[in-house]
């Protein structure tokens, strides 16, 4: 009930001018978040790229509302990708959601803004990541990822969601053409004919998954980039701790190579998990996000570690 009212509150534009009018608000929300400018995205990649760590930077933004929106939100990931292209240390690319660039507006508009994204990661040797939203959106986000690959655009994957009875198909589906997929349990509110409901079904389905990515990475040889850019098939992005022993065991079981197979976590979650896949051996990114549209993002988190949601409360109480 709780984290169903947080994800509706995450969309609510009430609810965003309210929160983000409170000063502690942000404050708090800095924990999830590196900063709102895109130097502090890249200061961030240089601090976890010293730790061994590479990063997923996300200029945050969805559900543009004109198609003046979605171009400037084009240019903003333009600026991201140049930024790292500037920077031939950095281990980082871009994650980007497709509403953010017009696909609630205009299909074709999407379409072309996501073609010159890709084209500018190219030219900037790197890669894109394009998210998964709710499923309103999910035919229509892998349909135009289909169009890209179709057009011979390597440098770009996509994300699924385990908590989706379609999850299984879609996997399927994109690894025919060797997709690189992060792999997410899924944060937003969907209705009981399209998701699993209780958690054991989701890590159930959760792990079905991994294996079937660790299984496409042996067969096609799939490792990371030497320089940290381009990731493997197998993006296990979890904090769930027995998720991760799942992944590793089976990958160890199967005999794929620890540069075959990625961790992802998110930016402020679990830093010491983080850091000790790292020091293991095995490639770990951190998906930063950064910008000014936070709201939605931190609602999605708050949603998901209910310890956090009462931290907040304290402090609206403190002033």
């Amino acid at each position: 009930m709780l984290r169903s009212f947080l994800i509706y509150l995450s969309k609510a534009v009430w609810a965003q001018k309210l929160v983000t009018g409170w000063g502690f608000a942000w404050r708090f929300a800095s924990r999830f978040i590196a900063g709102t400018k895109l130097d502090d995205a890249m200061r961030a990649v240089r601090e976890l790229n010293g730790k061994g760590i590479n990063v997923t930077l996300d200029h945050l933004g969805e559900h543009t509302n004109t198609p003046e929106e979605a171009q400037q939100a084009t240019d903003d990931i333009f600026a991201t990708l140049d930024a790292i292209g500037a920077d031939s240390s950095a281990c980082a690319n871009v994650s980007i959601k497709l509403t953010q660039i017009g696909l609630g507006l205009d299909e074709n508009l999407c379409a072309r803004n996501l073609e010159r994204i890709i084209a500018r990661a190219k030219t900037n040797n790197t890669f894109i990541r394009v998210d998964i939203e709710d499923t309103p959106y999910t035919d229509k986000t892998i349909n135009i990822y289909s169009q890209m690959r179709q057009k011979g655009y390597q440098n770009v994957g996509m994300a699924v969601q385990a908590y989706l009875f379609r999850a299984e198909a879609d996997t399927r589906r994109l690894l025919e053409d060797r997709t690189p997929i992060r792999l997410v349990k899924g944060a937003y509110l969907e209705p009981p004919d399209k998701a699993f409901a209780r958690k054991t079904d989701v890590d159930a389905n959760y792990d079905l998954l991994t294996k079937l990515l660790i299984d496409a990475s042996l067969a096609n040889g799939s490792k990371e980039s030497s320089d940290g850019r381009v990731p493997p098939i197998p993006a296990i992005a979890t904090h769930d701790e027995k998720r991760i022993a799942f992944a590793k065991g089976y990958a160890d079981k199967v005999g794929l190579p620890k540069e075959g197979m990625e961790f992802q976590m998110l930016y402020g979650i679990r830093r010491d998990l983080q850091e000790g896949l790292a020091k293991e051996g095995y490639p770990v990114r951190v998906y930063v996000p950064f910008g000014t549209h936070w709201y939605p993002y931190f609602m999605r988190r708050l949603a998901e570690r209910p310890a956090n949601i009462w931290f907040f409360i304290s402090n609206f109480f403190k002033g």
